[in-house]
């Protein structure tokens, strides 16, 4: 175990074997990080947060000449709120904010400037890209790639395996990288895919393997590839 001299640890806080922590890390009351994890500068953990193994928080992200996004050079720290639970092979970036309650599950990846509410899951191997905003109540299961960009507002369920983009010319270097937005309460079955720019409505449901390609209406249902109406909010 390694801890820099600078750290501030809560009272009932437990910290595994092996354990690096950095300078100005802060450890909030009965938190708990398990062995061989990694946390980075500045790295905010508030109290009751429980950290499973081999997790790197805080991580500065990098690039090169190819990438099309160049990552801030001003991030913040990463910040997990009160009693959030982060697996094991985790890998959370800087200027990244996790909201109190919500549960991590393992070999997840969420890169810099994502914040996400309270008491949302997001499932294992979860891939979340910068910008990205998610709110509170919701659900992204298994396996989902949340591209760059994206806007998921509360009590939004995400099925297993669903993928998302933002480049509308695929790697053209034209127009600007723009996520889907999803609205609250909306429903998106297991291996859907959202092209770019897209709206899903509050309380829409998308079907199983549907490809979205067009805007969904509020109350709405749509199926298949492309994915067309099953039923309309008007039909209600």
């Amino acid at each position: 175990m390694e801890i820099h001299h600078s750290v501030k640890v809560g009272e009932g806080v437990k910290i595994g074997k092996g354990t690096v922590i950095e300078e100005g890390v802060v450890i909030g009351n009965q938190a708990e990080i398990g062995m061989n994890c990694i946390i980075k500068k500045g790295t905010k953990i508030n109290q009751g947060v429980i950290i499973g193994d081999l997790t790197i928080l805080g991580k500065s992200p990098t690039s090169n000449r190819k990438m099309a996004r160049r990552p801030s050079t001003t991030l913040t720290e990463l910040t997990i709120a009160d009693n959030a639970r982060i697996g094991s092979h985790v890998i959370i970036y800087k200027g990244t904010v996790i909201g109190k309650d919500t549960f991590i599950a393992d070999q997840v990846s969420i890169r810099e400037e994502v914040t996400i509410g309270e008491s949302t899951v997001i499932g294992r191997q979860a891939m979340i890209e910068p910008k990205t905003i998610i709110g509170s109540n919701t659900t992204i299961q298994t396996g989902c790639y949340i591209t760059a960009d994206t806007i998921i507002e509360d009590r939004v369920f995400i099925g297993p395996c669903c993928s998302m983009s933002n480049d509308k010319h695929m790697a053209s270097g034209k127009g600007l990288h723009t996520g889907p937005v999803i609205r609250s309460g909306a429903k998106i079955g297991n291996n859907a895919t959202l092209l770019p720019s897209i709206i899903i409505g509050e309380n829409a449901i998308v079907g199983a393997g549907a490809v979205v390609t067009k805007d969904v209406n509020e109350k709405s249902t749509v199926v298949g590839n492309p994915a067309r109406y099953l039923k309309k909010d008007s039909d209600n």
